[in-house]
């Protein structure tokens, strides 16, 4: 169980603000260090396009099959959670940095959106339902 698993959201989500700019800055040096100032920059632009690009075709791919949903009579929680795991991946792609793009593009593979929202289902979705 990794040290992140095992805290409560609040203290994850300062840890993740923590280390992530230091983890950032860490590969722009030793990418930087390694193929040069220039390449760096362009991959860095090129994945800021390509993401925006990904990101817009999937969200009006998610946004039909939320409103197929709607239109069956199903709650759409799956199209939801999809959905808003495109938004944080076209946020994560659009920041400046690899660890940002490497979870942004991650974000963008269904079935990795898939056992991420299992997974914090079964972490989080035990609490009250609400019915209207």
């Amino acid at each position: 169980m990794g040290i992140l698993s095992s805290m409560r959201p609040l203290p994850a989500l300062f840890a993740l603000f923590l280390l992530t700019p230091i983890i950032e800055i860490v590969l722009f040096i030793t990418i930087g260090d390694r193929i040069g100032l220039v390449p760096t920059l362009a991959i860095v632009v090129v994945t800021a396009f390509v993401g925006a690009s990904l990101v817009s075709r999937q969200g009006r791919a998610e946004l039909a099959a939320l409103q197929s949903s709607v239109v069956q009579g199903v709650v759409p929680t799956k199209e939801l959670a999809h959905g808003a795991m495109i938004l944080v991946s076209g946020a994560l792609l659009l920041t400046p940095g690899f660890l940002t793009d490497v979870v942004g593009f991650s974000l963008l593979v269904p079935q990795f959106r898939e056992v991420v929202r299992r997974w914090f289902s079964r972490r989080y979705g035990k609490g009250p339902v609400i019915v209207q």
